[in-house]
């Protein structure tokens, strides 16, 4: 089989996804190819028809992750109680979903840290889609404090009153063990180092554009080790493609694609 495969959403160009879906293909000894598709919201039914015609598998990125979600007959848990996907595939004549940045971001931490969050106290910068999956993510590894900062109150509440551990913008002097930021450029452009945070603090910018943000040099700089955004986007691959062809992949693998 010559596997199709894609990252679907707007706007495309940057992604890195089709790399990382060629280096797992290679490393299993499959043969395949895969294709940047930009995608509008309005365009999302015409992605569904092609799904099993001339895409097996896509990689989703905005807007499309809580779009797609309601056209597949099957979600793992994740996306379940998240309402969104980042992943897409057609299975046995039907389309199933998954969504694996909150379990790629733990196994980033942990692969590349030996870092899990079990009794931990993290805090969150951001109230968008990848906030929401971190959040679920940290919640259900058994964190013991997590607080949600963002300017989106609206936004930040609906985060917060799923989860009875989880609390906004309540800072208080306890030790904060990690802080992640979601957040965009200008967002993160200037760092806010909360009350809590000391040199054994470690810090995530999810984002990768920059390999190292203002906002990671700021915590570097107070102590702390510092992590951008690719080892999570090569773990929650890696989870991707394990799902898709049903053989494991290793995520450190892949970062080094990157």
């Amino acid at each position: 089989m010559t596997w199709r495969l894609g990252v679907v959403g707007s706007p495309i160009q940057h992604s890195k996804s089709p790399q990382l879906h060629e280096a797992g293909l290679a490393s299993l000894g499959l043969d395949g190819h895969s294709q940047r598709l930009e995608v509008s919201l309005e365009q999302a039914p015409s992605l569904i028809a092609r799904m099993g015609v001339d895409l097996d598998a896509v990689s989703v990125t905005m807007p499309l992750k809580a779009a797609l979600a309601p056209y597949c007959a099957w979600l793992d848990d994740s996306a379940t109680r998240l309402g969104v996907i980042n992943s897409l595939r057609w299975h046995d004549g039907q389309l199933e979903g998954r969504a694996t940045d909150g379990p790629g971001f733990l196994n980033a931490l942990y692969s590349e840290w030996g870092v899990d969050v079990m009794g931990r106290h993290v805090l969150i910068e951001g109230t968008g889609g990848s906030a929401c999956a971190i959040v679920d993510a940290v919640v259900h590894a058994g964190a013991e404090r997590v607080t949600v900062v963002g300017r989106n109150e609206e936004k930040r509440q609906a985060i917060v009153s799923r989860y009875p551990d989880v609390v906004g913008d309540h800072i208080d002097e306890a030790h904060i063990d990690l802080v992640v930021t979601t957040t965009p450029a200008p967002g993160r452009d200037v760092a806010t180092l909360y009350a809590g945070v000391d040199a054994h603090t470690r810090a995530v910018d999810i984002t990768y554009n920059e390999l190292t943000s203002p906002w990671m040099r700021a915590y570097a700089d107070n102590g702390s080790l510092v992590m951008n955004g690719l080892p999570m986007l090569a773990y929650q691959a890696a989870l991707q493609m394990s799902w898709w062809w049903g053989q494991p992949l290793d995520g450190a693998a892949l970062l080094g694609v990157l």
